[in-house]
């Protein structure tokens, strides 16, 4: 009865949709160590068997609500070459970066865990290369590379060294660890002042010839 009642509640693919979304504001109420299948289930008004059914586990609903981590983040990195300087626009992408991770706490502490995930899912490895894909751009445009042109091993170096550091910066940022150092923590000031100060320490503007 309980699958019948679910099938006239929902179209094909609305189920799917309300668990996803159930999934998500659970993550960006209390975090992960919140989320359960069967309070997912009651938010979406179903069965407590229908995630397992439509998912397999909790990691493949897990995995779908990460993937939407990822194509977000890439909306937020995502920008163009009039954007400003090669470092002006890794200023603006570290920014990015971090500013999601603020807004969606939830969704950016799930995404690197792959102990909650289905690893090898080609979706979720697809959603994630887009975000490294993003950067990419602008690492060639530091190292005064070509746009076509295929990143060698410096460049990649450089890559997961921008990576690291925005990285950890968000992770700082969401753990309230700034505010120990720094007595105007907040988030204006993280993204307007510290975060593109720190970057541009770390890679510079050359200097005017």
């Amino acid at each position: 009865m309980a699958v019948e009642a679910e099938r006239d509640a929902y179209h094909h693919g609305d189920l799917r949709d309300a668990l996803i979304k159930a999934t998500d504001a659970i993550l960006a109420e209390r975090g992960l160590e919140g989320f359960t299948l069967r309070e997912a289930a009651r938010r979406a008004h179903v069965s407590p068997a229908a995630p397992a059914h439509h998912f397999g586990s909790s990691a493949g609903l897990l995995t779908e609500v990460a993937i939407l981590g990822f194509l977000e983040l890439v909306r937020h990195i995502s920008i163009g070459k009039s954007a400003g300087s090669p470092v002006e626009r890794l200023k603006k992408q570290g920014v990015g970066y971090v500013r999601f991770a603020l807004t969606f706490p939830g969704r950016f502490h799930l995404m690197f865990r792959h102990d909650l995930l289905l690893a090898d899912n080609e979706r979720l490895g697809a959603a994630s290369e887009q975000a490294l894909a993003a950067i990419a751009p602008t690492i060639r445009a530091l190292r005064a590379m070509p746009d076509d042109e295929e990143l060698d091993a410096p460049a990649r170096a450089m890559l997961l060294a921008v990576w690291s550091t925005v990285h950890g910066f968000a992770h700082l940022a969401l753990d309230g660890k700034f505010a120990r150092i720094e007595p105007n923590a907040t988030a204006d000031y993280l993204l307007g002042d510290l975060l593109p100060q720190t970057l541009e320490t770390l890679w510079p503007e050359p200097s005017a010839k």
